[in-house]
């Protein structure tokens, strides 16, 4: 394998990005390729690790960045304040995620009919909000993801396949919230599924993530079954 790695730098509006972007050349290219949305911190080592992973899978991938150019937070508050524009003015987070696809898109190493997007966190609203506009990509996936809806989207069709992993027992999407997502999914026409992961709570991919108090708790068994969820997902989708 022959991984190559690169900055790309792109803009939205007067705001400098910066992506990451992966994938293995010993592959034949144009290649599929998957977009990555980060937690509220920021595009971190944890994004840009799982990039690598789907690169190893075979998919081109690009951590995108939804802050600025070196644009990461430093604790709870800091993040928060840089997520709020964005939970704010869902019409402004909407314009940045298509941003990022379009930058991705147009890239020589992907193929641009063979695109799916997912995030965490945060990242999880992000590309549940890129499908809700209903952009022209295969599918999205929500690792422990908010759901509020944003409510500029109401009446358009979902063209993206949907898949949530999710865990019961987070404090920031309840049961109730999943329930109602499925109910704005279907009626948006979506292909959609839900994986809920008893006794589990939010940030349940990231070890560094562990704060019992915030509610955010690593599960290893969650996190192998949802990476597990997510190539199934992909292969069926992208191949």
């Amino acid at each position: 394998m022959a991984v190559q790695t690169r900055d790309i730098d792109y803009r939205h509006a007067d705001t400098l990005l910066s992506g990451f972007l992966v994938y293995d050349d010993d592959l034949s290219l144009p290649r599929p390729a998957v977009l990555i949305s980060h937690a509220w911190g920021g595009r971190d080592e944890f994004v840009c690790n799982k990039a690598r992973r789907l690169a190893e899978l075979g998919y081109v991938a690009f951590a995108l960045d939804m802050y600025g150019k070196g644009v990461l937070g430093e604790g709870p508050e800091q993040n928060a304040r840089l997520m709020q524009p964005f939970v704010s003015d869902r019409g402004l987070l909407q314009a940045r995620i298509i941003a990022a696809l379009d930058t991705l898109r147009a890239l020589p190493e992907v193929d641009p009919a063979r695109i799916a997007a997912m995030g965490f966190c945060f990242g999880g609203l992000c590309v549940l909000d890129l499908a809700r506009t209903g952009a022209d990509l295969r599918g999205v996936i929500s690792f422990h993801g908010l759901f509020t809806p944003p409510g500029n989207t109401a009446g358009r069709k979902i063209r993206a396949k949907v898949l949530v992993l999710h865990g019961y027992d987070d404090p920031m999407a309840p049961p109730d919230q999943v329930i109602a997502l499925g109910r704005e999914l279907t009626e948006a026409g979506a292909d959609w599924q839900i994986h809920m992961y008893g006794h589990t709570r939010h940030a349940f991919t990231n070890p560094l993530a562990n704060d019992p108090a915030f509610g955010t708790v690593y599960d290893p068994v969650a996190d192998r079954r949802s990476w597990q969820a997510m190539q199934n997902f992909l292969t069926e989708v992208l191949n």
